[in-house]
Formats: structure tokens, sequence, C-alpha cells
């Protein structure tokens, strides 16, 4: 098939892109050509700034793609640029599970109800992440309701490749016997590992199905789990004081997410348990290492 990927240089993009190839699609990357590409001369490349209607018109005149990849779209006016601007067979679009409101225990695709949501263009810097991300999806159901599309919902994706460095503050911020301000420390909360993340996408690629699309690997964790795993592993204690640093995923709410309708299409993702502690012991290694490399910024570090 012939793929067009907006985006795709970094985290799952990459496995994304390396699956499409493994699977024998014909790829082409678009980026505003900042990023280094990691496949060589195995994939297209064309340069275009995709905030750019007019940038957007230039580089895609005259092509068709059996199916696009939109990974860095966010708002209803980055919808509607894509719409106008590009022709295809197939829009597979980077959603996430931050469209709901809130997200809570087995949260469904159906939970989010774009149809009968008001609609705003807007702008990626007109509102919050989710508040765009939503009006995004909205532009999908409302105005693009006869082209086919996928939206694909991830919770937060995490892996050895992941440059938000999320979850890495919590272990960091254990082992350094720095104070965190924590608000939903024994909060359920759901994954998806990075590469796992990309291969669904890709596995996407020549599925018959259209709307709103959940992926997330089986059950959940809370940052509770993570820092007595934590502490058990480096005899460490992490600091929990409404002084310290904010955490990040602080004002998620207990969720997880279902996936069934992945599963009836014949993708299984893995169970979290099954590999987020060995993550969790490539951080406090990774650590211990950036440690012995500045011994008297770190001597907290046990």
């Amino acid at each position: 098939m012939n793929i067009l990927v907006i985006g795709g240089t970094r985290f799952f993009g990459i496995h994304m892109v390396k699956e499409l190839l493994a699977l024998g699609h014909d790829v082409t990357i678009a980026t505003r050509g900042n990023a280094a590409y990691p496949f060589g001369e195995r994939v297209k490349r064309i340069r275009v700034e995709r905030t750019d209607i007019e940038s957007m018109k230039r580089a895609f005149a005259g092509l068709h793609f059996d199916v696009v990849f939109d990974n860095i779209a966010y708002a209803s006016n980055d919808i509607k640029s894509a719409m106008e601007t590009l022709d295809f067979n197939k829009y597979i679009y980077m959603s996430t599970t931050a469209v709901y409101d809130p997200k809570h225990m087995d949260t469904k695709e159906e939970d989010f109800d774009a149809v009968h949501k008001t609609l705003e263009w807007c702008g990626r810097a007109d509102h919050p992440y989710d508040v765009v991300k939503r009006q995004a999806e909205c532009a999908l159901w409302q105005k693009y309701a006869d082209k086919n599309w996928i939206a694909v919902r991830y919770p937060f994706v995490i892996g050895e490749d992941d440059y938000t460095k999320r979850l890495k503050f919590y272990i960091e911020h254990a082992m350094k016997n720095v104070p965190m301000n924590i608000d939903n420390a024994d909060a359920p909360m759901g994954f998806i590992r990075s590469d796992e993340a990309g291969k669904f996408l890709a596995f996407l690629a020549d599925k018959d199905y259209r709307g709103a699309l959940n992926g997330s690997n089986g059950g959940t964790i809370s940052i509770r789990q993570i820092l007595e795993y934590v502490e058990k592993k480096t005899g460490y204690a992490a600091v929990i004081d409404s002084e310290g640093e904010e955490a990040p995923y602080n004002g998620t709410p207990a969720y997880s997410i279902h996936t069934e309708r992945a599963r009836q299409l014949g993708y299984h993702f893995s169970e979290l348990n099954e590999w987020i502690y060995s993550l969790l012991d490539y951080y406090i290694d990774m650590i211990r290492r950036e440690t012995e490399c500045h011994p008297q910024k770190e001597a907290g570090i046990k």
C-alpha cells in the first residue's frame, strides 16, 4: 500500500514506520525536515509545515495515498487542513484517551460523544491539550463523517524511548530524595508501551474499520505501586509532599481502557504487568549510571 505518515520521526511513530516497512508498504514521511530520518532510503520524504494549509496544498498537490497516518494533528483546524489538502482512501488520526471527560474504569469508545458536542474551529494554541483534541474529533464526526477514518485513542505512552520523561520523573525524584506533590498516588492507570503503540497503528492500515478505537495494554498500575517497587529495588523511599514538585500525571483519575474492539479486529495487547517492572528497572539503572557520572550532584542515591 502507498502510505503517507505525517510525523513519525520519534517515539512510537518510529516503531509504526518500522512495522509498516516490515509489512512491505511503500512509505512516505512528511515533516518540517528538522528531525533526523532513521529510515535511510527506505522511505520517501516530503517537507511540509503541518499548521500551514498553503504549505499542505503545495506539498500534496497531485498525490494520492491509500492510507494517511496523521500523528501530529491536534485541533479541528488541523483536521480541516488535512481533509482539504489530502487525497486518500483511509485517514488514521492519532487521538488520545484525554478526550474522555473524565476517563474512568473500563472506559469504552462510546463514552465520548463527539457527534453532539458543539464544534469549534480552533488551533492547537487556543485551548488546553484535551480540549483541542476533542475538537479535532468533533470535526471528524460532524463534518467529515462521509470520509473513511479511524481516530485511535491511546492513554499515556511509555517506553525506554519516552522523550516526555514523565514516568522517569517519579523514579528519579524518589531516588534523589526530591519531594513530589502527587495528588493521585493510589489511582490505577492504564498505559501503552511505545513499540506496541506503533505496531497497532501499522496493523490498522488494511483493516476495515471506521470511527473511534481504543488502544492500551491490559491491566493498570498506580503511582504508589510504582514507588513501592522502586523502594524495594533501591532501598530509597519517595518523599510525597504537597509543597514538592508537581508530578506529571497529577489530575489523572482512576481509569482503565476497554480494548474489546481492537481484539475483535484481531489485535491482542500484552498485559502491563508482563513488562512494566522491566521498564522500571531500566530507569533505575539509568539513574544509577547518571549518578556515577555526577557523584557530587547526586550523592543521595544509594
